[in-house]
């Protein structure tokens, strides 16, 4: 997109949370409303922080990740005032106050201190953000009430979101696209990282989550958080979850892909991709998407069943029975925005049989989600299976052979459209 095109956009969305902000704040009875930036804390007993990204209500208004110590002063009938924090320090770099278009619809100023610019008139003030960033800032700190009206604007995407969502799939896929070559050459985890990175630009640590690459058995642990840098004798299998943040805004995908002589792998991995496919296709308004989840089982079981992995039982009946659950334990998905897991997600608790199911809300236009099942082969859920009533179902030898290849997941960012759904990610990565 053309950036005077993305430039008219952002001042668009800034037009329409000022909108959306005003209202939550008039039905929840304040006048003026302070969103702390939030700031790293520093590590115990040590003089260095853990790495900072935003506070989300912040970078929903300004897509500024770095920005410590820094304010937004939002009040009903007058335009935004953004404070930035401009410290006259020589041991690091200062921010520089933004330049584009949108900012100059807000009154933005720099400050060498981290007190906030307080409203003059304002009788009822809150205060949004870190606890720890709060002390000694006047006003109702995290009113519970505003909280929940802030994070239902973040609910349905602007026309900007919704392009920066296409960008940050865009440069991510130039990232995994190098992954798998560098898993093909016969990488180690650490060098495949190392690829991802060099391929998006992007440092791990600006990056909207830690990035998840798992050769072989590692791809059956949900959320791996190590890279050896020794590649294994074989490398059978490679699960990397990765995603690029464009100005705050943070793409999430998964991939999965076999090495050479992985005939049983690959074709599961093939079956599960035709599931997935169809998943982001069903994804349209008014879709119900616990029953949305419900029916990914459904198509576990039919697959799971074709391969031979679990037999004399019908698609029901895994179900019902929990197996399907031992090899796909997680969501199908969630909302996506300037956090990969958004908020808002979950009027309703999560049903018994999906307990970590992250989004339960039915599908409406503006929403962005993630669509991801999963078949994973997993041994402490697996085990109690194995070991009960029904594992003459289960077709151990073939069990332990997959097993070697740890699990498969299949990731795309859909945006939910009046029509039905654009796939952002299959736009950029087929």
């Amino acid at each position: 997109m053309p950036e005077p095109d993305l430039e008219q956009l952002q001042r668009q969305h800034i037009e329409t949370l000022q909108q959306r902000y005003s209202k939550a704040l008039v039905e929840t009875g304040y006048d003026a409303l302070l969103i702390s930036s939030g700031a790293a804390p520093m590590r115990y007993a040590d003089d260095h922080g853990y790495p900072f990204q935003g506070y989300g209500p912040f970078l929903h208004w300004t897509g500024l990740t770095g920005l410590e110590n820094s304010w937004l002063l939002i009040q009903p009938g007058q335009g935004a005032r953004l404070q930035v924090h401009t410290p006259d320090d020589f041991w690091h770099a200062s921010a520089a106050l933004p330049d584009e278009a949108w900012a100059r619809d807000l009154a933005v100023e720099g400050s060498v201190e981290t007190a906030p610019p307080l409203p003059v008139l304002s009788t009822q003030l809150a205060v949004l953000g870190d606890p720890l960033t709060l002390a000694g800032v006047p006003g109702d700190h995290n009113p519970p009430a505003l909280v929940t009206a802030v994070e239902a604007t973040r609910i349905h995407k602007t026309e900007y979101e919704i392009a920066c969502l296409a960008e940050a799939n865009s440069r991510a896929a130039e990232g995994h696209r190098a992954a798998r070559a560098a898993f093909l050459a016969g990488e180690s985890e650490f060098g495949i990282s190392l690829a991802y990175q060099q391929a998006t630009q992007q440092r791990e640590s600006e990056a909207p989550y830690h990035s998840i690459i798992g050769l072989n058995d590692h791809a059956g642990i949900l959320h791996y958080q190590f890279y050896d840098v020794v590649a294994p004798e074989v490398s059978r299998s490679l699960l990397i979850d990765a995603g690029y943040r464009y100005r705050g805004y943070g793409s999430d995908i998964t991939r999965t892909w076999a090495g050479p002589g992985q005939g049983e792998f690959q074709a599961l991995l093939v079956g599960l991709e035709a599931l997935q496919k169809r998943l982001c296709q069903a994804v349209a308004p008014g879709v119900d998407f616990v029953a949305l989840h419900r029916k990914t089982h459904l198509g576990l079981a039919a697959l799971l069943s074709s391969a031979g992995v679990v037999k004399g039982m019908d698609e029901e009946a895994m179900v019902a029975e929990g197996i399907t659950r031992a090899f796909f334990p997680h969501g199908l998905g969630h909302l996506l925005g300037v956090q990969v897991h958004d908020v808002g997600g979950k009027p309703v608790p999560s049903p018994a049989d999906a307990p970590f199911l992250r989004l339960t809300r039915t599908l409406e236009p503006g929403m962005v989600v993630t669509i991801e099942p999963g078949l994973y082969f997993i041994p402490s859920l697996l085990a109690p299976v194995l070991a009960g009533p029904l594992r003459h179902h289960l077709n151990q030898g073939l069990i332990d052979i997959l097993s070697g290849c740890g699990g498969i997941r299949i990731e795309d960012n859909v945006v939910v459209t009046a029509e039905g759904g654009h796939n952002l990610t299959r736009a950029c990565l087929p």
